[in-house]
């Protein structure tokens, strides 16, 4: 069936072939935001979380105005890890493989691989470039790539790009670059740090926040008390009880993902580890077992797997809730993606409480629950002891409210007043209890 949502943008006969075979029914928030600016040539700042439908909000208008003719690099995409490089890169490939005639050409370029074999390939110069930032910049400063003629550059997750310090080599690839491009930035959230850049390189951007939903309405959050459990010990008995297809188990610290990972293997588990302590070939070899589903349990930190697209993941498990809210609604995006459901369940100590509220405050609403006997019971609301000393204080001030000062100030008149004050409140308390 035609995808008719998608033919409002006035697309090339050959980029409404490749939505089709996409399979793709209705442009996503994003790309009904991103697609008609970029056909323009605008500058964008996007915020939005994963799994949106972003990496195709830009893919589909810059492939659309690639000029086949002109063997110039026209667009360029950067990426902060070589994971998402290769993920962009896949689905950009696969929209060629799309045409069936291959009108565009795309070069994957990032760290870890042969550096004179991509300045061979690079005899021709392609019409989109996909990378990482320091190899992009190394092959621009050897004279391999040309970016006079380029008409856009998007940096995907900004935010993670100033985390690895690699803005300073998108700077340096900017100033060598044509001045008249337009500017594309992505970002789950936009740090503070990130202005001077953007007042640099965008001139008049549009600037929109996808934030419509925290999370989707699909995904349940439970919250499980760890009182003095072990985390290893509490994840084991939850897992017996979800079974997942893959879930993620988020720690905060390499640390702390290194302990857990080995507490968990150690107790018979197929765990696989992502963390930025990883050196390039482990990482790639844990990418390669995931994919092959060799794993049903995989440990990370917040920056891997900020990175990577894990297909699959039924169940997120928060091992340590993080500090911010930004970081939880990160995690919780890995799973119930593409309109699946899926379950975030987060272990809490007392001072994740402030954290549980802010999100509360957001609009997320989360569930208590605790395994008994190796099943699911729902317990008292996590904020069920504050609520209780909330309205014990209430009904305290108005005892308090109901008993009067004597005018003449006697001997022991403060204790007769608090017990006064004790009358009023058991009396409040019965009339409550009543109704």
């Amino acid at each position: 069936m035609e995808n008719h949502e998608f033919k409002q943008y006035a697309l090339s006969p050959v980029m409404n072939q490749v939505i089709d075979k996409l399979g793709f029914k209705a442009p996503t928030p994003i790309q009904q935001k991103v697609i008609p600016l970029a056909l323009r040539g605008e500058s964008i700042i996007g915020q939005s979380h994963t799994g949106s439908g972003k990496t195709h909000a830009y893919l589909i208008p810059i492939l659309n105005k690639i000029k086949e003719e002109q063997q110039s690099v026209q667009y360029v995409v950067t990426a902060p890890t070589r994971e998402l490089a290769m993920q962009i890169y896949d689905e950009a490939k696969k929209m060629v493989e799309f045409t069936g005639e291959a009108p565009w050409s795309i070069k994957l370029l990032i760290g870890g691989t042969d550096k004179k074999k991509s300045i061979d390939k690079l005899k021709e110069q392609p019409h989109l470039v996909i990378g990482t930032p320091g190899r992009i910049l190394d092959l621009l400063e050897e004279g391999a790539l040309d970016f006079s003629s380029i008409q856009s550059f998007i940096v995907d997750e900004a935010d993670l790009m100033l985390d690895l310090g690699l803005i300073q080599e998108i700077d340096k690839t900017l100033v060598r670059s044509n001045s008249r491009a337009s500017v594309m930035v992505f970002s789950a959230t936009i740090p503070e740090r990130l202005q001077p850049f953007l007042k640099k390189y965008l001139e008049n951007p549009h600037y929109f926040k996808m934030d419509d939903r925290l999370s989707p309405e699909t995904m349940e959050h439970r919250l499980v008390p760890l009182r003095h459990r072990s985390i290893a010990d509490t994840i084991i008995r939850i897992s017996e009880t979800i079974r997942p297809y893959l879930a993620i188990i988020f720690t905060n610290g390499k640390e702390r993902a290194d302990l857990l990972s080995e507490e968990l293997i150690g107790k018979g588990f197929e765990v696989g580890l992502m963390h930025g302590g990883l050196t390039p070939r482990e990482r790639k070899r844990v990418l390669k077992d995931i994919q092959a589903l060799r794993y049903q349990y995989i440990v990370a930190t917040d920056l891997a797997a900020r990175g990577i697209d894990i297909k699959g993941v039924s169940h997120v498990i928060n091992a340590d809730l993080p500090s911010e809210e930004e970081f939880y609604i990160h995690r919780v995006g890995r799973t119930a993606r593409a309109g699946m459901e899926g379950t975030a369940i987060s272990l809490f100590k007392d001072e994740d409480l402030t954290l549980i509220e802010r999100l509360e405050k957001k609009g997320l609403t989360f569930t208590s629950y605790d395994i008994k006997d190796g099943e699911w019971v729902e317990t008292k609301a996590w904020n069920e002891r504050k609520k209780r000393q909330k309205a014990e204080s209430e009904v305290e001030k108005e005892a308090w409210s109901h008993v009067r000062k004597p005018k003449k100030v006697k001997p022991g008149y403060k204790k007769k007043m608090k017990k006064h004050q004790e009358k009023v409140k058991r009396k409040i308390n019965r009339n409550k209890f009543k109704k």
